[in-house]
């Protein structure tokens, strides 16, 4: 049969039925998986059968065998890690993707998706503030956002001190020094290794871990040679962002580059509320953000943004006879991140952008933004809870006295499953951790959220 015939029907309509089922389950399932990966390993494995098994059949299987092991992550009452949901445009778009199934490095070979993808670059840089000019990439995260976004850092300070990268690699060439936050992400040293950059240095945070620019300006004086400085918008536990404006003129008088990890916090600058938080990040070189967090499209889709347009284009393009190449257009979007192979991942930002609009955009936002607030302002009316940070953006981090109790109350809640939230250790005290990042946590998700920590916190100290 040839495509468009109903050999598709079936399993799609399977597909639908059991995607429609797991939404509506969202609202009032609990929220963890209830079986470990040990347990449904035998549901999907043993050896692999002789014969195939109908399409629609397969799909059944899949999502009956799957459905205990799902974390209802795309839940209002999901407050772990930092993790958005999906916005219905943004997830039906990805479908049309997958079903395109158009591989989208190439402008002239995929030039609807390439269209796609350019209109929603240029909305996502109007939309944030940041200079028009830049170059758009949409990778798979934050982690290759920040990467591709120090890679091209890394070509352009090399070519700046007379090292050719491409011909000469990186034995023997002038070593970049890197600057980081004492609270910056896991990940932002992950891109340096993967860049062959090596150990940042650490320069002194404030207490809710924000960069300091005159110790910033210290370790910048302390040597010589390129350097390149990686600010945060968004602190991990604290939502705090760098001190841009001061840091980013102390970064330009010792001729870094600045790259800007905004996985979460960067849509701060959509927001007019917010906006302040994000004031002089516009005059940094590259911003790296993730669009399935705050904005709430499907995983997988990072947006890596350069100034440097052929810095970037240097750093990740290449060129090759069987390539075919639009004369006409801006260039080929596998010139801008890692992959010459990849899904048309920038179509769903598109879509919720468009679902949206500039005014839903802020609105989600400072929604967000207003339902940490919230939570926080419950939980400190609580007896023996303790807010830790200056809740101004999307992050609460709280403690109930010791250690020892704040593990057990965090472990009560995840067992209990009506809300998630994750552990995590800050200012060397464990704490309970939430994040609010998805567009369907409403007022009755953060009530819920403030009885989930009371209701732990009583049979804490009752049992």
């Amino acid at each position: 049969m040839a495509p468009g015939d109903d050999e598709y029907a079936p399993a799609l309509a399977a597909a639908a039925r059991h995607t429609q089922a797991w939404l509506a389950s969202l609202p009032i399932r609990p929220v963890g998986p209830s079986l470990p990966a040990s347990e449904l390993a035998a549901a999907f494995g043993g050896p692999l059968p002789d014969a195939g098994m109908p399409a629609a059949e397969v799909i059944d299987l899949l999502a009956a065998a799957a459905e205990p092991g799902l974390m209802a992550m795309p839940s209002g009452r999901f407050f772990g890690w930092v993790i958005g949901g999906t916005l219905p445009a943004a997830l039906a778009s990805d479908w049309l993707v997958s079903a395109w199934d158009q591989n989208a490095g190439l402008r002239y070979a995929t030039p609807a998706t390439a269209a796609i993808e350019e209109a929603a670059g240029t909305w996502l840089l109007d939309l944030l503030g940041l200079p028009g000019a830049a170059d758009v990439g949409f990778v798979t995260g934050a982690t290759m956002a920040n990467f591709t976004g120090m890679a091209a850092a890394r070509w352009r300070l090399l070519t700046g001190a007379g090292w050719d990268l491409d011909r000469d690699g990186l034995s023997g060439a002038p070593r970049i020094r890197c600057f980081v936050g004492k609270e910056r992400h896991d990940t932002v040293d992950l891109g340096l290794r993967y860049l062959g950059l090596g150990q940042p240095t650490a320069v002194d945070a404030d207490g809710q871990g924000r960069l300091v620019p005159a110790a910033l300006d210290a370790a910048l004086a302390s040597g010589t040679g390129p350097a390149l400085v990686c600010l945060q918008a968004g602190n991990l536990h604290s939502g705090a962002f760098d001190p841009f404006a001061d840091a980013i003129a102390v970064a330009r008088k010792h001729g870094a580059w600045v790259h800007i990890d905004g996985a979460f916090g960067l849509w701060a600058a959509a927001a007019p509320e917010l906006r302040h938080l994000t004031a002089g990040f516009e005059e940094a070189d590259s911003w790296g953000t993730d669009a399935h967090k705050t904005l709430n499209v499907p995983y997988d889709c990072g947006i890596a943004i350069v100034r440097d347009a052929a810095a970037l284009r240097a750093a990740m393009g290449l060129h090759a006879s069987y390539l075919v190449h639009d004369a006409e257009g801006p260039g080929d979007p596998f010139e801008k991140v890692p992959e010459l192979s990849r899904r048309a991942r920038g179509v769903p930002v598109w879509a919720a952008l468009k679902s949206l609009g500039r005014d839903g955009v802020a609105a989600q936002v400072a929604a967000l933004a207003a339902a940490a607030a919230a939570i926080a302002d419950g939980l400190a009316a609580l007896d023996g809870v303790e807010v830790l940070n200056d809740v101004g953006y999307t992050q609460v981090c709280i403690a109930f006295g010791d250690d020892e109790t704040t593990r057990a109350v965090t472990a009560r809640i995840i067992e209990d499953g009506k809300v998630w939230m994750s552990g995590s250790r800050w200012q060397d005290r464990d704490i309970l951790r939430v994040s609010v990042s998805n567009w369907h946590t409403g007022g009755g998700d953060v009530a819920t959220a403030v009885e989930a920590v009371r209701s732990a916190l009583a049979a804490v100290r009752t049992s």
